[in-house]
């Protein structure tokens, strides 16, 4: 990844409040900037009530700038005069439970809903159809099972399945893991890795979840109270343990564990984000 290239979005002193003027105004952004790259994850951490998800529907166009702008690939959602939807198509956003999104009563219809209003041929619809399903772990021929009848894991492969067919550049995800059990988790998270490594491709993804945080993000972006409090690489933010607790944050399970021995006065690095370093570390104390 150079970050020296254009970014795939930029976010340039956004800020954005509801009900503006009104006795129930609520400030949710106030002059934050981001950056994507192609090729890289962006986590995107903070409390509930920080402005994540308003952030998360700025990228895609879903709600437009009130005060700064929003670039995708160096063109302005703000200044964008043509079909929304276009640029829409380039940004795939899921929502947080996008079970909840389906609506069609057959699996393969809520697929193709997405390439069928790109105007696409039904050979094409059907091709996307077929690829989105193999992406992310669907037999073809779950295209013709009720929807409803789909296990909690197999709707929300589905509903990413929705978004995928339209061939985004960027995927834009609000809380992906909410809800599904371990195994479900790891397969998600694999799923999201594999499509991130096909192209030239990016993901952005907002969660409370700091072990999904680490597993798929290269930088992370601390979102407090509607401002960037901390942004940087994933090892360097969650470094900051004191500042992220005080924000109401957590650091992953395992860095915990270590932080807590160092200050105890156990002789450990709180370098660590995962089991593996943290096992690592504590096996030392025992060779010490």
């Amino acid at each position: 990844m150079i970050l020296s290239e254009m970014p795939v979005i930029e976010v340039k002193n956004l800020s954005h409040t509801y009900l503006p003027g009104t006795p129930l105004e609520v400030v949710s952004l106030k002059n934050v900037n981001l950056q994507l790259f192609k090729n890289e994850t962006v986590g995107i951490i903070g409390p509930a009530g920080s402005g994540k998800s308003t952030l998360l529907h700025h990228l895609n166009g879903l709600l437009r700038p009130m005060h700064g702008d929003v670039q995708i690939k160096g063109i302005s959602v703000s200044g964008w005069s043509g079909d929304i939807r276009v640029m829409r198509q380039k940004i795939g956003l899921v929502f947080q439970n996008p079970e909840n999104q389906l609506f069609k009563q057959y699996a393969g219809d809520d697929v193709a809903f997405g390439p069928r209003n790109m105007n696409l041929s039904q050979k094409e619809v059907r091709k996307r159809v077929r690829n989105a399903m193999k992406m992310v772990g669907l037999p073809f021929s779950y295209k013709d099972r009720l929807t409803a009848g789909l296990s909690l894991g197999e709707k929300r492969r589905l509903a990413l399945a929705g978004v995928l067919a339209m061939e985004p550049q960027v995927l834009v995800l609000d809380e992906p893991t909410a809800s599904l059990d371990p195994e479900g988790r790891r397969e998600l998270l694999g799923i999201l890795s594999g499509w991130r490594s096909e192209g030239e491709k990016a993901i952005v993804i907002a969660s409370h979840n700091m072990e999904d945080i680490v597993d798929l993000s290269s930088r992370v972006y601390v979102l407090v109270s509607g401002k960037i409090l901390l942004h940087g690489a994933t090892r360097e933010v969650f470094s900051h343990y004191d500042l992220l607790v005080q924000n109401s944050l957590s650091v992953p399970a395992a860095a915990e564990v270590v932080f807590k021995l160092a200050r105890r006065g156990y002789s450990v690095s709180t370098d660590v984000l995962n089991i593996e370093e943290a096992a690592r570390e504590i096996k030392g104390l025992f060779h010490a």
